[in-house]
């Protein structure tokens, strides 16, 4: 009896636990929902209007809209073909006529992810879910987040039908090409009012806002076909179509509309900024959060870009002999960086973005040639056993390779000099020696110089790399070359300064930070001899051709002329421009001679500096403290005589003139001597 009772006790205990601690929980679930429910936004009504936000703007640098994203054009459910509302409930929420909101299925899979798998939000958006997003105006993606959608999604369904969701939803989607709603969609893609769509059009449709950019159909027709299979198969699933009506409409290939100009930015620059933004913060919130972003263009120096290249392009068109038919035509790449910040003030992608909207500037990579030497004699100079003044000897030479035949580097005028300085093998932009240097210092320190620089794009460690075969993009050797300009300081390239949401909140703001990545005084001899180039060699161009700043630089022409560059910079601005063909074609001119750095981008360079610079002050490149100069012998390295014999009576440096033909003048830092002879790295 005793022992029935303990067991009637232990019953009721338990019993009674349980309702506490389901009780507790019941409440403690409360007290959540009311917490977090207390500052959930306001429902509109009606309930189209929840999609009234303000377009996302985009400021130019000194504050001039360049872009509104996000114009809508909104349409009742009866002006929308039938198979697009079918296409978007299977591919977007096949449940939605049945739920009330939330789908519990994906909800309970999304919260074990966001449970047990660390550093991952799972959303499980209904469209009634989707739909709520847009009364937030914070885009982090938190459990919180997702829990306060559910609850406005419950909202949203106790105070509106089916079909009033749907319309507020189908005129809010994003489908890529600037089109917001399905109407802009169908006028965009198919020159057709949302109401006309065939199955095949409207599938195609349904199936681009998952990600409006890799399926836009204007740019990745296949990927977009795919992607419709996809959507074809989910309506079948779902019972709106059959599996041989699929079938057949999956062999469609839908015409699209060409007239769509307007559609686009008609800028490389706003292109590569709207692709940042959309990885930073997904393209709903781009193109229809009403965001304000405040990008670094110079509107002033962008126009200035445009004209140069284009300018430019034509008059290479005429060297080469082009005419204006529908022959193929080389391309052309600008950026242009301020070297106090990394702040890009200008970028253009090709000469005619409507004819290609492809990005040369960040997306194409292409060989530097001898643009890469100024990373090799940094890399050099870093150690302090070599200096400008150091002698090498222009001869043939073998540089061993281990496991492979020996290399032998020829220089572009197939010619060879003898002994010369090193400023004077920079100028004259010697390949032999330049293979002395990196045999004797290692591609891996080439690499590591350049990769410090800024360049962003995956470098080769092989001797060659010294000589520009590696391949990089205009904006991975204006960034790099920026470094230089700033004598070691170097600044990641950034496109916009700030991102406001709708409310004006920061969202983001770029801090300028100065990261020191060079010894100033070894990059101040690098720059030294760099003007030298633009003063007396391959750039000498940039003198005859009227810009008389203070400048420096180095051309790039690969061995078989695919490929001709100038990047140079002052103190303030760096730019780097690359001409050359899509298919990596030979530029030749009339004569059938090659066309180099200095006669393709230089041209262009210069006449975008001479417009970019104007009404800037004129500054000088600093000179570290621990810098002096001396005038020596091109092929010796050793003092003039009249600056020995001024030596000998005092011993403050005095200025001793270069008289042009045996003498230069070089930066030496405090404890390099001159005239140390010949030196022989390579048997």
């Amino acid at each position: 009896m005793r022992l029935f009772s303990y067991l009637v006790y232990l019953v009721r205990l338990l019993f009674y636990t349980g309702l506490l601690t389901v009780g507790l929980i019941a409440a403690a679930s409360c007290l959540m929902v009311f917490h977090i429910s207390r500052d959930l936004p306001k429902l509109p009504s009606p309930l189209s209007r929840i999609i009234e936000t303000p377009q996302s703007l985009i400021y130019a640098a000194d504050g001039q809209v360049l872009i509104a994203l996000g114009e809508k054009t909104s349409v009742s459910l009866d002006m929308v073909s039938p198979d697009f509302l079918n296409a978007i409930v299977a591919t977007e929420d096949h449940m939605f006529f049945e739920h009330h909101g939330v789908n519990k299925l994906r909800t309970f899979k999304a919260l074990y992810i966001n449970l047990f798998e660390q550093g991952r939000i799972q959303g499980a958006s209904t469209i009634t879910q989707q739909l709520a997003k847009n009364l937030f105006f914070s885009f982090e993606k938190t459990w919180q987040r997702k829990f306060k959608e559910m609850l406005v999604a419950f909202q949203i369904e106790q105070a509106n039908t089916k079909e009033q969701i749907l319309e507020a939803y189908i005129n809010q989607i994003h489908f890529g090409a600037g089109a917001q709603g399905i109407e802009r969609a169908a006028r965009m893609y198919f020159d057709k009012p949302a109401q006309d769509l065939t199955l095949a059009e409207a599938a195609l449709l349904a199936g681009l806002p998952k990600s409006p950019t890799q399926y836009n159909p204007f740019q990745h027709y296949d990927k977009a076909l795919a992607r419709r299979r996809v959507v074809l198969n989910r309506m079948v699933a779902a019972g709106f179509i059959t599996a041989d009506e699929a079938a057949g409409i999956d062999a469609i290939r839908p015409e699209l509309h060409d007239g769509r100009k307007d559609a686009r930015t008609g800028s490389y620059f706003l292109d590569a900024l709207i692709q940042i933004l959309v990885k930073m913060y997904g393209e709903d919130v781009v193109y229809h959060g009403g965001i304000k972003v405040y990008s670094t263009m110079d509107s002033r120096r962008q126009a200035d870009a445009g004209n140069a290249v284009m300018e430019g392009m034509d008059r290479l068109d005429e060297l080469m002999g082009l005419d204006t038919g529908g022959e193929e035509k080389p391309q052309a790449a600008l950026v242009a960086i301020d070297t106090a910040s990394g702040a890009v003030k200008a970028m253009v992608g090709g000469r005619d973005y409507y004819a290609s909207e492809f990005n040369r500037a960040v997306n194409s990579k292409r060989q530097a040639g001898s643009g890469f030497k100024p990373f090799l004699y940094y890399a050099a100079f870093r150690d302090g056993k070599l200096n400008p003044a150091s002698v090498f000897q222009d001869r043939p030479v073998a540089i061993p390779i281990k496991g492979a035949p020996d290399w032998y580097p020829q220089n572009f005028e197939k010619e060879f000099r003898g002994p010369m300085i090193l400023k004077q093998a920079l100028i004259n932009s010697v390949n032999t020696i330049a293979a002395q240097l990196v045999a004797d210092v290692g591609s891996a320190a080439v690499v590591d110089v350049a990769k410090a620089c800024g360049v962003k794009s995956p470098l080769k460690s092989v001797y060659s790399v010294a000589l520009g075969t590696s391949e990089v993009s205009v904006m991975d050797m204006a960034a790099g070359f920026s470094t230089l300009a700033s004598l070691g300081i170097c600044h990641e390239p950034f496109l916009f300064w700030r991102v406001e949401d709708a409310r004006g909140r920061v969202l983001f703001e770029h801090i300028v930070k100065d990261r020191r990545v060079l010894d100033p005084a070894t990059a101040f001899q690098v720059v030294d001899m760099m003007e030298g180039v633009v003063d007396a060699g391959s750039g000498r161009g940039v003198r005859s051709l009227g810009f008389n700043r203070p400048a420096a630089g180095k051309t790039g022409t690969t061995d078989n002329y695919n490929d001709a560059w100038f990047t140079g910079f002052t103190p303030s601005l760096c730019v780097s421009v690359w001409t050359g063909y899509d298919k990596k074609k030979k530029l030749k001119d009339k004569n059938r001679r090659g066309i180099t750095g200095g006669r393709g981008a230089v041209p262009i360079w210069t006449d975008f500096m001479i417009r970019a610079m104007k009404g800037e002050p004129e500054r000088d490149f600093l000179i570290p403290s621990d810098i002096r100069y001396e005038i020596v012998g091109k092929t010796t390295g050793c003092l003039a005589a009249s600056r020995q014999n001024t030596a000998e009576e005092t011993d403050s440096p005095q200025p001793v003139a270069d008289d042009g033909s045996r003498t230069i003048r070089v930066a030496l830092k405090k404890g390099q001597d001159p005239c140390r002879g010949l030196q022989e790295t390579i048997e």
